[in-house]
């Protein structure tokens, strides 16, 4: 997993520096291994935080003050934990804090080196949001629930306090998925069940709970590749990495529809003829890292854009055979391709 590149370096040296001893003394190669145990214990995991915090709210539960002060234990080496600040604070901006000071500062410590795990940063900075909403919605025997809502940002809130982040009126969403959950979800209704159920019941409870989520996506290019070769088969390389989040399949969904504007017989196997292979610096340079939740997306437009001008290329030869022979499939389009000369040489593969 690229995103966790900067961490890994720092465990390669540690175990590197070990083996090189271990080979220095007893003159000879050296092979360490690391067990699962080990490899999780060095690994560090998350950003462990101390939150202080004071927070000023009304009756009604408007919170219309706060200040923070966080600690981030960024164990022995600067790994990921300079981006922790900002991401705490993008977390933040799901709530209208009214004034809002926040101090967060990176420490050095004598722990492992932590490591970039799923949005880091943004995790512990909406567990902070939560923990203070209960909080306040605690000290005011007040439904937590309500708490939230009275706190979400609206369009107007969001554009005084954040500049580059409001976007235009109707691209801020938050409220109404808000209010859609709790129609789709039949929330005040079953919000009822759970407080009668309470009710009855001495020993065993049920709870139900909606919690909004404020994530930053980050946009940037993203290279792809792909190449048809002569006996039809297409092979894709992105420069994202394909983590579970799907990014292969979607990446060989785009390239089956973008190829088929070809409209070709046979057209509609060609998802079949698609595979995605892994990349690497020699075949697909500047790759990028995986993280942002933009993979891939971008990973997909950068397909279209190869496809595309495949298309465009094949276009004329396809037309020009249909007028031979009727109609042309996929493979026979290709095989002609094949055979065409370029430069006294045959064209096996043909790619952008």
């Amino acid at each position: 997993m690229s995103a966790c590149v900067y961490s890994t370096k720092n465990w390669i040296l540690q175990v590197a520096t070990s083996c090189a001893l271990a080979a220095h003394k007893l003159q000879r190669p050296v092979r360490i291994y690391l067990n699962r145990k080990t490899d999780m214990i060095m690994a560090g995991g998350r950003h462990p935080m101390k939150i202080t915090y004071s927070v000023g709210f009304r009756n009604d539960g408007k919170i219309t003050a706060l200040k923070l002060q966080i600690l981030v234990n960024a164990g022995i080496y600067v790994d990921i934990s300079a981006i922790m600040p900002h991401n705490v604070v993008s977390a933040l901006k799901k709530y209208d804090w009214g004034t809002l000071a926040c101090d967060v500062k990176v420490c050095r410590t004598n722990h492992p080196s932590r490591s970039a795990m799923r949005g880091p940063g943004e995790v512990q900075g909406s567990f902070i949001a939560e923990a203070i909403i209960e909080n306040v919605a605690a000290t005011l025997s007040k439904d937590v629930d309500s708490v939230r809502s009275i706190n979400l940002h609206t369009y107007n809130s969001l554009q005084s306090f954040y500049e580059y982040s409001h976007g235009e009126p109707n691209e801020y969403t938050l409220p109404m998925i808000w209010n859609e959950l709790a129609v789709s979800a039949n929330y005040d209704q079953r919000t009822k069940m759970v407080q009668e159920f309470n009710r009855i019941n001495t020993w065993k409870k049920r709870g139900i709970s909606r919690v909004p989520v404020m994530f930053q996506l980050m946009q940037r290019p993203t290279p792809g590749k792909v190449s048809i070769f002569s006996d039809g088969s297409v092979v894709v390389e992105v420069g994202g990495i394909e983590v579970g989040q799907g990014l292969w399949t979607k990446v060989k969904q785009m390239a089956a529809y973008a190829l088929g504007a070809i409209q070709c017989d046979g057209i509609g196997g060609l998802l079949d003829k698609i595979r995605v292979i892994q990349s690497d610096t020699v075949s697909l340079i500047q790759g990028g890292f995986t993280a942002g939740s933009t993979t891939s997306e971008s990973s997909c437009e950068a397909v279209r854009l190869c496809c595309n001008i495949l298309v465009e290329r094949l276009k004329p030869l396809k037309e020009n055979l249909q007028k031979e022979m009727g109609s042309i499939n996929w493979e026979t389009l290709i095989l002609q391709v094949a055979t065409i000369t370029f430069i006294g040489f045959p064209l096996k593969e043909f790619s952008f």
